[in-house]
């Protein structure tokens, strides 16, 4: 059986999700423990800003909950309401339609489908995925490439880096003029950066904990690049903040925040926080002169980009429905396997038997043809005594269930 358990923006607010985030270092440990404690045979984390979700192929999800809550030192009970159990078909087609961006908070957004190829890249590293979720995710892919190729499921699509724009743009009559600082340099403050950078920003500067990965950036929009260590120093020459880092805790404190304002004499600061645990300590935005947003408040203003895009997510999710029965129907198939390869054992064995048997009878030179006939004869009493007699044997609607089974096995046509 394969399942998803997890909470998501769907299910959990940002206060919950981030509690149970995985960064990207974690999870070289955090499946294959998962793996051993919960005797699970394959298992793959997916955590990004909206959601942390395991699947897993297990006869079923006893303890996983419990697992997570304890790797995360979070009491059971607070995790409870808000984590989704899906199984086997629902599964299948939750992470299809997580991979094609349906399930998003921007719906059809072509960042997730990289995320989820990075959690399976490092489930295998791990050496906890195995043929099912391989081939689950691998389909899963092919659904997301197939719905953006033939649905106009991404056509003018608000990103939530454009969102940011647009909010910014409510604070100040634009971001020309504004300095602007980026902390972290990964996909998400990439993306960012060419949304905020297109407004022509006054000065742009990238701090990051790595300075070269910080300057990388920084230099593609003339900007400098300054070290993580020296935020505090910075922040009150910028009007707009972007942050988005891996850190298990908030890099941009009460403290820090209110003595910029000080120093910039209460001129408001524009700040982003994309970063699920967040990067910016939640008291931040009460204070006046600060105007905070988190991925959940920059999800309001993409909401409203949904209704022209409903048709093609209507088409979106016919195709995904149909490419979970096709997977559903490759497990079952997979269930029949052991019976199949149990059923030819058999048959072997009693062909090697019978085979000793005729080639002792043609020693002790008996006829040829006559071997060959009791052969046969012998074979075909073998291989259907165990059938007949089960047949024979059975009675009521056990027997016409048999008899229509045996009817479709052997392509028998009574009657004609």
């Amino acid at each position: 059986m394969i399942f998803t358990v997890g909470i998501n923006h769907h299910s959990a607010p940002l206060a919950i999700r981030e509690r149970v985030a995985f960064g990207a270092d974690k999870l070289p440990h955090a499946l294959p423990e998962l793996q051993r404690a919960e005797a699970v045979r394959e298992a793959l984390i997916l955590s990004t800003c909206n959601r942390t979700e395991i699947y897993v192929a297990a006869e079923s999800t006893v303890g996983v909950i419990d697992w997570l809550a304890a790797y995360h030192q979070v009491p059971r009970d607070d995790l409870l309401p808000y984590v989704f159990v899906h199984e086997q078909a629902a599964a299948v087609r939750h992470s299809y339609r997580v991979a094609a961006g349906l399930d998003s908070m921007v719906i059809g957004e072509p960042q997730i489908l990289g995320q989820v190829k990075d959690a399976l890249r490092a489930a295998e590293a791990a050496g906890t995925v195995g043929t099912q979720l391989h081939k689950l995710f691998q389909r899963a892919f092919s659904v997301a490439k197939e719905v953006r190729s033939t649905t106009a499921i991404g056509a003018n699509i608000v990103s939530m880096a454009a969102a940011g724009v647009h909010l910014a743009e409510r604070i100040f009559e634009s971001v020309a003029g504004q300095r602007i600082l980026f902390i972290g340099a990964g996909e998400m403050i990439e993306l960012c950066a060419a949304h905020f950078c297109a407004g022509q920003p006054k000065a742009v500067t990238v701090a990051n904990r790595t300075i070269e990965r910080g300057r990388a950036l920084a230099e593609r929009y003339g900007g400098q690049a300054i070290r993580l260590d020296d935020l505090a120093e910075h922040l009150p020459q910028h009007d707009i903040v972007v942050s988005c880092t891996a850190s298990p805790l908030p890099i941009i404190g009460l403290g820090m925040v209110e003595r910029a304002i000080k120093v910039r004499r209460h001129r408001p600061i524009f700040m982003v926080d994309l970063a699920v645990p967040r990067d910016v300590e939640a008291e931040v935005g009460e204070l006046d002169d600060v105007f905070l947003y988190t991925v959940d408040d920059l999800a309001q203003v993409v909401e409203s980009g949904l209704e022209s895009r409903q048709a093609a997510v209507i088409e979106a999710e016919s195709i995904v429905d149909g490419r979970v029965g096709e997977f559903i129907g490759w497990l079952q198939s997979r269930d029949t396997v052991p019976l199949i390869r149990g059923l030819r054992d058999a048959a072997e064995r009693m062909r090697r038997h019978e085979m000793e048997h005729a080639i002792k009878l043609l020693g002790k030179g008996e006829s040829p043809d006559k071997v060959l006939e009791q052969l046969s004869q012998r074979l075909t009493n073998k291989f259907l005594h165990a059938p007949t007699q089960t047949l024979n044997q059975a009675e009521g609607a056990d027997r016409a269930s048999l008899q229509a089974a045996a009817e479709r096995l052997f392509h028998l046509h009574p009657g004609e």
